[in-house]
């Protein structure tokens, strides 16, 4: 679990496609530096959020540290478009002691968007987002949140008929995620509110559960909220 306020930007510095070391496990490799401040307290088989993307720690030393790369997140994320010196947002995952000021994000990223539009509003960022899926667009709302690599950002406008959302960054924002120096084309990836989804899929089990005939609590919620409008308007 993270919160999605980031620790540290990191540096790729080493990719394998095939790593035959213990740490690699025959698979892709990525081994990422210039983050000695976030591995104090590091253990092997912790769990690190890289642009979002939960991973785990399979090497490390006080400067850097490796993770495995699955084929699903390579097909599913933009880490398979990194190169070496290309930048990454780190965040450790969540302790007893960490102050919740960004939002739960379980570093499962759900698709990756374009930028469409980069527009300065003052000091200020908008980016302007259109996600490879365009059905996560259900779960971004205005003035919700969404993580773009990693980062927990308020959704400032949402379309959904030409799919695509905006976020603003503040210029602290900018200065401490790697997604402010990214331009018009490139991807992020996007985490969504997991919160939507666990209740849309509340909602729509107590629908299919409603027998013939049986009026469900929501269904009388709904009609005693409109019974209510209609004396107010007599």
């Amino acid at each position: 679990m993270f919160t999605g306020i980031i620790e540290k930007i990191g540096v790729v510095s080493a990719l394998q496609t095939k790593d035959d070391s213990s740490a690699g496990g025959g698979g892709t490799s990525m081994t990422i530096s210039d983050c000695a401040e976030i591995l104090t307290d590091a253990h092997l088989g912790d769990s690190i959020s890289i642009n979002g993307t939960c991973l785990t720690i399979t090497e490390f030393t006080k400067d850097d540290f490796k993770v495995g790369i699955s084929p699903e997140t390579l097909r599913r994320t933009n880490l398979g478009s990194l190169k070496t010196k290309s930048t990454v947002n780190l965040e450790r995952a969540v302790s007893a002691l960490t102050r919740m000021g960004g939002h739960f994000a379980q570093g499962h990223v759900d698709t990756t968007a374009t930028i469409l539009e980069i527009t300065p509003d003052g000091n200020a960022l908008t980016f302007r987002f259109q996600p490879r899926d365009a059905s996560v667009l259900r779960y971004v709302v205005e003035k919700g949140y969404v993580c773009i690599d990693g980062a927990s950002l308020t959704v400032t406008r949402v379309n959904d008929v030409e799919s695509w959302w905006e976020v603003m960054l503040i210029a602290y924002t900018q200065e401490k995620v790697v997604t402010a120096a990214k331009k018009v084309g490139e991807e992020v990836n996007v985490e969504v509110d997991m919160v939507g989804k666990y209740v849309e899929k509340s909602v729509q089990g107590y629908f299919e559960g409603q027998g013939a005939g049986e009026l469900g609590v929501l269904e009388k919620m709904v009609r005693r909220i409109v019974d209510e409008k209609m004396k107010e308007s007599r």
